[in-house]
């Protein structure tokens, strides 16, 4: 590596010398061609912009020493008599002088502004590097915010399919014994109806809760979607839904469906589930449809609604970063922790969520 950096360094410096005796030789040529037409003061003018371009561009060392061939080549070539070195009158020494004045002016000129000029392109480079670096750092703390951001939607998964084990089969299990035991207590005192009454009333209330609960830890991990699929689950869902909201959904899915990986499933079931809840509680629509289909690279859900549409100050909102709400900024992280996308239209008409995941065959459909 430092053989090659001083090669480098050898080489430029050969090219700015190389450079600055072909500019002088230039204004000497143009001098030489046109002094006879012009004047004897035309190789003076054309050798000044000669000695400031090697200044500027070539450094300290050539353009002194390309100073010092001018001066040899301007008593050979232009000053009487010609072809020697030798000076022979004082208007002679006086001129020189002031041109040797001039060239060390030009020449300190220049270096002092060839120097700042380098600390500019230093400056420069270093801001560039500490530019790169930031956003090195930038895109690190990105991936380990969108790697934390995935692993709380995993564990927030896990969790929820934890509750819904648990509610199932511990207060459900318990509930049934409960339901037994007064079913048991009830037959025994029948002959007295008012209590009978009471504790059938009580069965009734249990059986109620139990099938809350049932509802609760399906809506939770709805366990169809492991056993039966994706298309299961969301019949089940969507009915279900209609009969608690009044809200009539249509539910397109083709019959040979087949299954998805898992993460797929859940994404798809969870952004059906939040947006049937959004038209449930802002839409004011009656009706809504939902539509699911698949090609060979593409998933793809629709979820559209007749109702009012989100309000004009949020559309831009919505559409740009998922917000407001923390459902639709969930849906969106979601697939797109799976390489999916999420897009929501809305106007006075109504409201249609889009979303798109990658086709990924399932091992199960594989089976």
């Amino acid at each position: 590596m430092t053989a090659n950096v001083s090669l480098s360094g050898l080489k430029n410096r050969v090219a700015q010398y190389a450079t600055a005796f072909l500019a002088i030789a230039v204004a000497l040529g143009v001098g030489r061609a046109l002094g006879a037409y012009l004047g004897a003061y035309l190789p003076y003018v054309a050798i000044a912009p000669a000695i400031a371009f090697s200044a500027w561009y070539c450094g300290l060392g050539p353009s002194a020493l390309a100073s010092v061939l001018t001066l040899a080549a301007l008593k050979y070539w232009f000053l009487p008599p010609g072809h020697t070195l030798l000076i022979v009158t004082r208007d002679q020494i006086i001129g020189l002088i002031v041109f040797v004045v001039a060239t060390i002016l030009i020449v300190a000129m220049g270096e002092l502004r060839r120097r700042e000029n380098e600390r500019l392109r230093q400056a420069q480079s270093d801001l560039e590097d500490r530019v790169r670096q930031r956003t090195a750092e930038l895109d690190i703390a990105n991936q380990d915010l969108r790697q934390l951001t995935a692993r709380l939607m995993q564990l927030q998964d896990e969790e929820r399919r934890r509750i819904a084990r648990e509610l199932h089969d511990s207060v459900g299990q318990m509930l049934v014994a409960l339901s037994m035991n007064l079913t048991t207590v009830g037959s025994d005192i029948e002959r007295l109806s008012q209590t009978a009454r009471a504790v059938s009333d009580s069965a009734a209330l249990v059986a109620e809760m139990n099938k809350e609960v049932r509802t609760i830890s399906y809506l939770l991990h709805p366990p169809l979607l492991d056993e039966a699929g994706l298309p299961s689950a969301l019949r089940w869902y969507v009915d279900g839904f209609s009969q608690r909201s009044k809200i009539e959904v249509t539910l397109d899915i083709p019959e040979d469906f087949g299954r998805l990986p898992q993460d797929l499933e859940i994404a798809i079931f969870r952004t059906v589930q939040e947006s049937l809840t959004n038209i449930h509680r802002h839409s004011g629509s009656p009706t809504a449809l939902v539509g699911l289909d698949r090609t060979d690279s593409v998933v793809h859900l629709t979820i559209e609604d007749n109702g009012s549409g989100i309000p004009v100050e949020k559309r831009d909102l919505v559409a740009a970063a998922g917000v407001p709400g923390v459902g639709i900024s969930g849906m969106r992280e979601r697939l797109r922790q799976l390489g999916g996308t999420l897009e929501i239209k809305s106007n006075t008409s109504g409201t249609r969520v889009e979303a798109s995941l990658p086709n990924i065959v399932s091992s199960k459909a594989a089976a």
